[in-house]
């Protein structure tokens, strides 16, 4: 056991943290359409939500427009998009805080309707994925048959995502967080289900992880690796993902991701696999952070309905070294304060976590408000 616990400081690459509670990324639909800016409400949310020595993984935001498939959600590739996003990490370091960006592409989990020419959104291959998409008006359609990148498009996602980097690093952001999880793109890539590929990106464990790696690669040379985090839910079944057995796909990976001196990895637990749809806590599962700890020698920050005893459970125990909060934070913007006194959490208000204004944004009140 470890005498580690929530407010136990940390270096997380080259962020001095006070403390182990870390703000999850977290997809709210409220960006300017047209342009895909931040704004000052958000800037407002994030501002609320910012601590000394605190961190936030802001929301996934698309590298490119053909990365859309989400209303009202924002970019980080258009010097517009970077000028908006000053608002957001100016609040959050007038506060103390530190912010990483998490970079998205959503591939087949987008829609014609949101591709700049009105064709079918970008994949491995051309598998749907079962489910609905929200359409830009907020109504739902069937995802469409997806078009299958050609072996150079997939070569060119590296400097793509090398280049949102960048602007986050413009926009402010101490660093980025790449979005290999819950189904989206890069994930489509490493699992067998999306991937029936017959090229180097394809096939084997070592292809599949190809573009995960050269992505990663491409940021750390616009970043420095410190400066860069992973995201990956091994057992997770969003959007229609999931590998069969996770273990050597996610092995080989991590052992390869372990070999480049990042921030850190982000690890979804498989109890909360349902990406923000639904509530679920799956019983009986195993712990991603307990299988994959052993191998990652950095900063291991695991994510899934965690509450203030069950952090401190697994910080103790050494399977984690910072516990990232979502929904809770939603609906307490002093969240590391009321989790250090054990003070009651306000419940979140699910009906107004995607869309909207101020209503279940920004109107949570802090402890001592009012």
């Amino acid at each position: 056991m470890h005498d580690t616990d929530l407010f136990t400081p940390i270096s997380i690459g080259d962020l001095a943290l006070s403390h182990r509670v870390v703000m999850a990324p977290l997809t709210r639909m409220r960006a300017n359409v047209p342009g895909h800016n931040a704004n000052e409400m958000m800037a407002e949310y994030y501002g609320q939500r910012a601590s000394e020595g605190g961190f936030i993984i802001a929301e996934a935001s698309q590298i490119s427009d053909d990365g859309r498939g989400a209303p009202c959600t924002p970019g980080v590739h258009t010097a517009e998009q970077v000028a908006a996003w000053k608002l957001i990490t100016q609040a959050v370091h007038a506060k103390g805080g530190k912010i990483y960006l998490q970079l998205w592409h959503m591939g087949r989990l987008s829609h014609p309707l949101y591709q700049p020419d009105g064709g079918a959104p970008l994949a491995p291959s051309p598998v749907a994925a079962a489910g609905k998409v929200l359409l830009p008006d907020f109504s739902r359609a069937d995802l469409p048959t997806p078009r299958a990148m050609s072996t150079a498009e997939v070569a060119g996602l590296a400097e793509r995502y090398a280049h949102s980097a960048r602007c986050a690093l413009e926009g402010g952001f101490d660093g980025v967080e790449i979005h290999a999880a819950n189904g989206y793109l890069l994930e489509q890539f490493l699992q067998t289900r999306s991937n029936q590929r017959t090229d180097v990106y394809g096939g084997s464990i070592e292809n599949r992880c190809r573009i995960v790696l050269e992505v990663t690669k491409a940021i750390n040379a616009v970043c420095g690796s410190r400066r860069v985090g992973i995201r990956l839910s091994p057992f997770g079944i969003a959007n229609d993902s999931g590998e069969d057995d996770p273990m050597p796909l996610y092995s080989h990976l991590i052992k390869q991701l372990n070999t480049l001196d990042l921030a850190y990895l982000h690890l979804i637990e498989p109890r909360a696999s349902g990406a923000g749809q639904r509530d679920v806590d799956h019983q009986n599962v195993p712990s991603a952070a307990e299988l994959f700890r052993a191998m990652w020698d950095g900063v291991l920050i695991a994510a899934g309905n965690f509450n203030r005893d069950s952090a401190t459970a697994m910080l103790a125990k050494g399977d984690a070294d910072a516990i990232a909060f979502g929904r809770y934070f939603i609906s307490n913007p002093d969240l590391p304060e009321r989790l250090r006194i054990g003070a009651a959490l306000t419940p979140y208000n699910r009906p107004t976590f995607y869309g909207g204004g101020r209503e279940g944004y920004t109107d949570y009140p802090a402890m001592n408000a009012g």
